[in-house]
């Protein structure tokens, strides 16, 4: 089965991903930062029957994972794909995770809010990643009751929230962008109309090989499709940028040694290190995209960056880092030869 970071969609040079995101509550429980243990239960139990055992065709797309059952580098690894928030697996009792098999839909429970319901496409695919997460919360709503006011829309433990409770982002590799110095300007430029660009894995993380996550910011007064709109309009306006400023850039002749000098060490290294890999690949990848690399595809390289990530690399067994280092080099190489 082929998963959503396997492949590439639309805008593959500059988008490598779609997630749209729904915060929802059970109106009869606690948020759950005042919620004990008996409650977070009750919960996790409410939402796995209202899914698991409905009479709905997805039904039997999911199943149920509990945090408290599984190791760190397993929790550690559903961050590295894109599956569960950081701060979801800092707290794994009484939380849960439901998943489809292609890796499409994730939904936690008892993260900030009782629900994330969450949708991931490949390239930019807004509108369909919000009908599929619309029609599950339909679905859910019918069985649980979400907490809504008729003012302040859906109720969320973080007022930041209120109203659709959406999260629509889109996952941007701008190396040209963060070459040229132009993200400051770029984020400060972004605030100002609603939206915020943030690190690899979302809020409090950092870039890494230049991936950034582009997302709306205001869920209180406007509509689903307004938000994503708006999203859709900015982030065609930044890639028009990205490209602009890779036109220029690919231009040096220095810049086109180093994407080459990047296939030569993936393709050759005995031993890469994660950062190293990820610098690496972000050239190559920047490469494809201005044409200067013919034989190496968005789709491989989007499922290396995740496949070769610290702890997705050491699910089939524990290694030390020399280890890790030593097969993340021989899988590149593989995958980057064939």
């Amino acid at each position: 089965m082929t998963r959503w970071y396997e492949k590439s969609g639309k805008e593959a040079d500059a988008v490598v991903s779609t997630r749209v995101r729904l915060a929802r509550n059970l109106q009869e429980y606690p948020f759950p930062v005042k919620m004990n243990d008996g409650q977070r239960k009750k919960v996790e139990e409410a939402v796995k029957t209202a899914l698991l055992d409905g009479n709905s065709a997805i039904a039997k797309d999911f199943h149920f994972i509990s945090m408290e059952d599984i190791s760190q580098n397993e929790a550690v690894s559903f961050v590295e794909r894109h599956l569960v928030s950081p701060e979801f697996i800092s707290e794994p009792r009484g939380r849960g995770l439901l998943l489809t098999q292609d890796e499409t839909v994730s939904i936690m429970i008892n993260e900030e809010d009782h629900l994330r319901i969450q949708v991931l496409h490949e390239g930019l695919d807004l509108e369909e990643a919000y009908e599929t997460v619309d029609r599950i919360d339909t679905l859910l709503n019918e069985r649980l009751h979400f907490a809504f006011d008729d003012e302040l829309g859906y109720l969320t433990q973080c007022p930041t929230n209120l109203g659709t409770g959406m999260r629509a982002s889109l996952m941007l590799h701008l190396p040209a962008l963060q070459e040229s110095g132009a993200m400051g300007r770029v984020s400060a430029s972004l605030s100002k109309l609603g939206l915020a660009i943030r690190g690899i894995y979302g809020e409090g993380t950092q870039p890494v090989g230049a991936l950034y996550q582009l997302s709306n910011q205001v869920t209180l007064g406007l509509s689903e499709k307004a938000a994503i709109d708006n999203l859709k309009s900015i982030a065609e306006q930044l890639i028009g940028q990205e490209r602009a400023a890779r036109e220029n850039l690919v231009k040096n002749l220095e810049i086109q040694d180093g994407i080459c000098r990047s296939v030569g060490v993936l393709r050759n290294a005995r031993m890469l290190s994660s950062n190293e890999f990820m610098r690496l690949i972000s050239n190559v990848r920047m490469g494809v995209a201005a044409n200067l690399i013919k034989n190496i595809s968005y789709d491989t390289i989007n499922s290396l960056i995740v496949q070769v990530q610290p702890a997705t690399i050491m699910l089939a067994k524990k290694m030390t880092p020399a280890e890790r280092d030593a097969l993340r080099a021989k899988i590149v190489s593989e995958r980057l030869a064939s």
